[in-house]
């Protein structure tokens, strides 16, 4: 018993002493976590773990004997790592972990890893981050993981920065033009992912609207997304039909070349069909390079190669080639047939920057007819009926007035197939000179100073043919050329009476022509039968002809002021805008010139003839001439009060109404002619009736006919009464149209006001109130035209209505109507009908024109962006189908 008292005698100071300094040790590590600021108010100072650090140091120092004695393992760590955080940061008793908060960082190498929870453990190299839940418990400061240019956000994430490998839940992470959403990911080294039940998309929304659901995938990033079997949803109702068995989506950042994957189809008359398939070839940062072809089951294929090329501050453009070949029916059946067609696109522009002296600029649009008609998807190209080019390149010299220009033009007209080339056509000119003008002149300049001239010099190479005929033409005796010199002299203007402004000028124009035409006529007594022959010469022959004009302008106001205080019109004001002018062209028909000729016909009587009558630039005017031209134009307009009592300024009190806007009438008086010496009388005007702008023309002929509807010489106010005195009318026009639209409200209504405004829950959470007013427009055009040759011919009228418009019953939910009614032939022509779903990231369209050689339909849900173009419910009937 006293052994065991003296025993516990003993062990008792042990313990006392054992407590005794475990509490001071306590004491001490609380004294010196006391020193660590528990908040921070900037920044915490921003803390580096270097492999051979202290802490590992000290770590390994406290090991055990056994562990003390084994050899020093060295760190796999290749950098340093620094964190920081706002808030604190706790490291724990055994210096293995560091505990981050509030907005705490992690940067190792290129990784740099943000949350407001980030739990660092040294040992194992890894890494826990996840958000905080606020007093709202809405989570905040979620994992935001960054690897070089590899970005994206999580709900949580654990990341090893020896294995490069991760566990990361509710991932969204960008792969090129997509968006890659999953519900747990593993990360399985730099660079590649794998996924479970994932989502790709292009929407950015954080609740897509539309996504291929993955049942399983690769990402490998910056590079590809292999998928195995997938299908869409749509506002997150599954379509299973079609399934996607497996899918390659890339996703590379770079320019890179790649197989291009034709879409595929069916039509009755072609058969079923792979279209816009081929290989992109990324050759250089200065141009790319296409090639697709398509191909269909019943002989039928197309090819299409197409470049973009681009030097940056000197010129870009692009060039389309396509090349077709239709087939219906087989060979040797009645309706067989096999027709090729082309179509040739360029466009070129040069940088302002690259030479503000010389241009260059190409604008070609070339089509055979067949290729419009057979190969045209939309209904722009189909209703297009002319087409036109252009390559142009043009030069300044500088400090001087000279330019020049060339060019070639091409327009053709798909409902005769007919093509005009021009090529070459050059222009030189001069801008206006004064050579009489004095450098060192004092005081005001003399009459004589003020005379002026320029130079035009165009020369021309061109031809008209059908589109089959037009390479078999001969350039020398089927292509029209020459040279006209065009050189206009201003004379000094001057007033008479002070008010009438007149103006003098001098034109003189020569053309020269490489080939001119003889005519001979020659009677056979024997067959009583005469013949006329016509020769062309080749050789070089100059045309030419001046003419002298006099012209005078000058303006008439009127003004009516209403006495009546109480009329909101307070003034009429009358403008009259009267011109004549005095032209003269001399006889050049006369022999002295040599440009017209004469032969004798059958019945002995002379006939003159034009020698260059098909010149490109025409010919010197025939007989002597002489005219008055006359014109008068009229504009009517109210000044009116305002409507509002409180106005602003006295500016604002009144405004102006046009009455009648550019109501005039012009014609002409030759002085040289025996008989029906005055011109058709041609009347235009416009005005505006309550918003609706209409336009009217027509024109007067003064003189009566005979029973068969010829002029005579006598005038219609002598022979009729009535408004018949002034002129039979030979044609009039009369259009006007209407738009009509829904009012936009000037004050947007606040959340939760008005009667139609509703609430919106998105399926993300997000809230909005949505007006449900319907937008709409509709317009319609109306156009009559009226031509009557003589009383003793039948007028023809024709009356056409065009209807347009468009109603949003939502924010996305759109239709549109066009369409034409004959009201002569009382047939509607062209009419198509749309339907458009739009929502973000992907559309719907119906499509449908009921009736008609374009009568067809089409119905498509696909994605918005190009790279999922294959993405899509498609369900059509083509217009190729109703031969």
């Amino acid at each position: 018993m006293q052994t065991n008292v003296t025993a516990m005698a003993n062990i008792i100071p042990d313990l006392i002493r054992f407590r005794i300094t475990y509490l001071l040790l306590f004491f001490s590590i609380c004294s010196y976590a006391q020193e660590l600021p528990d908040t921070i108010p900037v920044i915490a100072p921003e803390v580096e773990l270097q492999p051979d650090s202290i802490l590992l140091e000290q770590m390994e120092a406290n090991r055990d004997t056994l562990t003390a004695a084994a050899p020093r393992q060295k760190t796999v760590l290749e950098a340093p790592i620094s964190y920081s955080a706002e808030d604190s940061i706790l490291v724990s008793l055994d210096g293995k972990k560091v505990f981050l908060y509030n907005k705490a960082v992690v940067t190792y190498q290129t990784i740099e890893l943000k949350a407001d929870y980030i739990e660092l453990d040294l040992q194992t190299k890894e890494v826990y981050a996840e958000g905080v839940p606020d007093s709202a418990e809405v989570v905040q400061g979620t994992p935001v993981f960054k690897d070089g240019s590899e970005e994206f956000e999580s709900k949580t994430l654990r990341y090893n920065f020896e294995t490069q490998k991760g566990i990361i839940t509710d991932v969204k992470t960008q792969q090129g033009d997509g968006y890659v959403h999953s519900d747990r990911t593993k990360k399985i080294d730099a660079e590649s992912f794998i996924l479970k039940r994932g989502k790709y998309t292009t929407c950015d929304a954080d609740h897509p609207h539309f996504y291929l659901r993955m049942t399983k995938a690769k990402v490998i990033s910056n590079k590809k997304i292999i998928t195995g079997p997938a299908y869409l949803v749509l506002e997150d109702f599954p379509i299973y039909f079609p399934m996607i068995p497996f899918g390659f989506f890339p996703n590379s950042p770079s320019y890179s070349s790649g197989i291009i994957i034709p879409t595929y189809g069916e039509e009755q008359n072609r058969g079923f069909f792979l279209r816009e398939g081929g290989y992109y070839w990324a050759a250089s940062q200065y141009f790319d390079l296409t090639v697709k072809g398509d191909i269909y089951s019943k002989g039928s294929w197309g090819s299409n190669l197409h470049t973009n090329y681009k030097k940056r501050y000197k010129f870009s453009g692009s060039f389309d080639f396509r090349y077709n070949v239709n087939r219906r029916s087989d060979p040797g059946l009645p309706d067989y047939s096999r027709t090729p067609g082309f179509s040739l696109q360029w466009s070129h522009s040069q940088d302002a920057k690259a030479n503000p002296f010389q241009t260059f600029s190409a604008n070609v649009n070339l089509s055979t007819t067949s290729y419009d008609k057979q190969n045209s998807n939309d209904v722009q190209s189909y209703l297009q009926t002319t087409k036109s080019s252009s390559i142009s390149y043009s030069k300044k010299w500088e400090n001087s007035p000279f330019n020049m220009s060339s060019s070639f033009r091409h327009s053709q007209n798909s409902r005769d197939s007919t093509i005009s080339l021009s090529f070459p056509e050059l222009t030189f000119s001069m801008s206006k000179i004064y050579p009489f003008k004095q450098k060192g002149r004092i005081g005001a300049a003399k009459w004589y100073e003020k005379i002026g001239f320029s130079y035009t010099g165009n020369i021309k190479n061109s031809i008209t043919a059908h589109e089959e005929e037009i390479l078999k033409k001969s350039l020398i005796t089927d292509w029209r050329n020459g040279w006209k010199h065009s050189i206009p002299i201003s004379l000094p203007n001057f007033n008479l009476l002070k008010h009438i402004n007149i103006s003098p000028s001098i034109s003189y124009s020569e053309r020269w022509y490489t080939n001119y035409i003889e005519q001979n006529y020659a009677y056979d007594h024997i067959a009583q039968k005469g013949t006329l022959w016509e020769d062309t010469i080749y050789a070089f022959k100059r045309n030419y002809n001046y003419s002298f004009s006099l012209s005078s302008q000058t303006n008439i106001y009127g003004m009516y002021l209403v006495k009546n205080p109480n009329s909101r019109v307070k003034a009429i004001r009358h403008k009259m805008s009267p011109s004549v002018s005095l032209s003269y062209n001399p006889d050049f028909t006369d022999p002295k010139y040599g440009f017209w000729d004469t032969y004798i016909d059958e019945n002995g009587r002379e006939v003159a003839y034009n020698r260059f009558r098909d010149g490109i630039f025409g010919s010197a005017t025939g007989r002597e001439s002489g005219s008055i031209n006359f014109g008068l134009t009229n504009n009517l307009e109210a000044k009116v009060a305002a409507k509002s009592d409180t106005i602003a300024s006295d500016e604002d009190k009144f405004q102006k109404v046009k009455i009648i806007d550019n109501l005039g009438f012009s014609g002409s008086y030759n002085l040289i002619a025996d008989s029906l010496n005055l011109s058709n009388i041609r009347i235009n005007g416009r005005t505006t009736i309550k918003g609706v702008n209409l336009n009217f023309g027509g024109t007067l002929d003064p003189y009566a006919t005979d029973l068969n509807g010829n002029k005579i010489n006598k005038y219609m106010w002598n022979e009729a009464s009535g408004l018949s005195k002034l002129g039979r009318l030979t044609n009039a026009n009369l259009s006007f149209g209407m738009s009509f639209k829904s009012k936009k409200k000037e004050d947007e209504q606040t959340e939760g006001e008005g009667e139609n405004v509703e609430q919106i829950v998105h399926p993300d959470g997000y809230i909005e109130y949505y007006d449900f007013d319907i937008p709409w427009d509709f317009r319609f055009d109306y156009s009559l035209s009226y031509s009557k040759r003589s009383p003793y011919h039948d007028a023809q009228i024709n009356q056409s209505l065009n209807f347009s418009g468009r109603l949003n019953l939502t924010r996305e939910w759109n239709m549109s109507l066009t369409t034409n009614f004959d009201v002569q032939a009382r047939e509607f022509s062209f009419t198509t009908f749309n339907v458009n779903r739009r929502l973000h990231c992907w559309n719907m369209s119906f499509n449908f024109v009921p009736f008609g050689q374009r009568k067809s339909y089409s119905f498509t849900i696909n994605a918005s962006s190009a790279m999922l173009k294959d993405l899509k419910i498609d369900k059509q009937r083509s217009w190729f189908d109703n031969r």
